[in-house]
C-alpha cells in the first residue's frame, strides 16, 4: 500500500464512543478506517497497512458482551509494534488501562500521590488486607474494571465480612482486587484532567455523589446531565484556568507509559492535596460541559486535529 493511501485506523469496540470522533475526522477530511474489534482473527504473516493507528480499546469491553476484544487488540498492537507502525496509546498504555495496581506504582514513580492500597486475590486475603489497611471507610475495586463498575465503598470491616459471607464481594476479570483508602471528595466532586498529544488540554469537575460510575461520554449520560446539588447545576463542568503544580509530572508519567491521549482522575484530600486514583486511556468528553465553558473546547475535534498531524508526519 502506498503512502498516498495511508489512513488513520481507529481500533475500538464501542461505536457510540467513536461516532463523535468520526464526525470530526470527516469535517477535517482525514482518511480513516473503522477497526471494530470483537470476534475476529489476525494473520501474523500479513504486513499492516501504512498509516497511524489510534487504540481506543476499552477495559470495560466485557460489559458490552465483547469479552475477548481487548485480548485480540493486544495481539494486534504487538503486531503493529513489530512492524514499526505509529500507534497512539500503544500496548503499554492498554496494559496499564487494565491493571489498576500498576497504575498506582507508575504514578508513584513520578512523585504523584495515590491512595493507600493493598492487593488481594481471594476472600481470605481480601479481609486480611482490609484489616491491615486499618482505615474506615475503605474501597474495594477490581484491578481490571472500567467505567467505575464494580467499585464498592465499605463503611466498616463488618460490611465486608457480610459480603464475603454472602458471596457478594466485587469481582475482577483477572481475579485481583484492590483494597484502597477512601478519600471523600471535597464538595462531592472529583477532577478529571484531559490530555491530548501528551499535553494538558483541560480539567473537568465531576459530581461524584451518585457513585463511582463517572464516564463523561454523552452516551453514558443520557438524561443525567443536571445535578441540583452542584453550584453550577451541572454534573460536569470545565474548570477554567486550572492550575496544578503536578501538571509536568502527569505529562512525564503519560509519556513514560505510552499514553498520548488519556485522562487522570484526582480527588482532593482533607489537606488540599490532589490524589490520583485512576488513569483512563480510552477517554471521552462531555459535549454539554464543553459547550457551556468559557473557552472554546471540543475534545474529539482536537483529537482529530492531532491524528491529522500525526498522519501527515507518517506520510512524509
Amino acid at each position: 500500500m502506498t503512502k498516498q493511501q495511508s489512513k488513520v485506523y481507529i481500533i475500538h469496540e464501542n461505536e457510540a464512543w467513536v461516532d463523535p470522533l468520526f464526525r470530526s475526522l470527516d469535517a477535517l477530511n482525514v482518511p480513516y478506517s473503522d477497526w471494530f474489534i470483537n470476534n475476529g482473527k489476525l494473520n501474523l504473516n500479513d504486513v499492516p497497512p501504512e498509516g497511524v493507528f489510534y487504540n481506543r480499546m476499552s477495559a470495560s469491553a466485557h460489559t458490552r458482551e465483547h469479552r475477548f476484544a481487548l485480548e485480540l487488540s493486544e495481539s494486534i498492537l504487538a503486531w503493529l509494534d513489530f512492524h514499526d507502525r505509529k500507534v497512539i496509546n500503544n500496548r503499554n498504555a492498554l496494559s496499564l488501562e487494565t491493571r489498576k495496581s500498576e497504575q498506582q506504582l507508575r504514578l508513584n514513580k513520578f512523585g504523584i500521590a495515590t491512595p493507600k492500597t493493598i492487593v488481594a486475590n481471594n476472600t481470605l486475603d481480601l479481609l486480611s488486607a482490609a484489616e491491615e489497611l486499618h482505615l474506615e471507610p475503605f474501597i474495594v475495586k477490581p484491578n481490571r474494571g472500567g467505567k467505575g463498575l464494580g467499585v464498592r465503598l465499605y463503611r466498616s470491616i463488618d460490611e465486608l465480612k457480610s459480603d464475603i459471607k454472602s458471596g457478594e464481594t466485587p469481582q475482577s476479570l483477572d481475579g485481583i482486587l484492590l483494597v484502597q483508602e477512601y478519600i471523600k471528595p471535597k464538595d462531592d466532586r472529583i477532577t478529571r484532567l484531559e490530555f491530548i498529544g501528551g499535553k494538558f488540554y483541560y480539567a473537568v469537575s465531576i459530581d461524584s455523589s451518585g457513585g463511582f460510575e463517572l464516564c463523561p461520554a454523552d452516551a453514558c449520560n443520557v438524561g443525567d446531565v443536571f445535578c441540583p446539588a452542584s453550584p453550577s447545576g451541572e454534573k460536569f463542568h470545565i474548570i477554567e484556568n486550572y492550575n496544578d503544580h503536578n501538571l509536568h509530572r502527569y505529562q512525564e508519567f503519560l509519556e513514560d507509559s505510552g499514553i498520548e491521549i488519556g485522562a487522570i482522575e484526582l480527588v482532593t484530600d482533607a489537606t488540599g492535596l490532589p490524589v490520583a486514583y485512576d488513569v483512563n486511556t480510552n477517554t471521552n468528553y462531555n459535549s454539554r460541559a464543553e459547550e457551556l465553558a468559557i473557552g472554546a473546547y471540543n475534545g474529539m475535534f482536537h483529537i482529530a486535529e492531532y491524528l491529522k498531524a500525526e498522519l501527515f508526519k507518517a506520510m512524509n
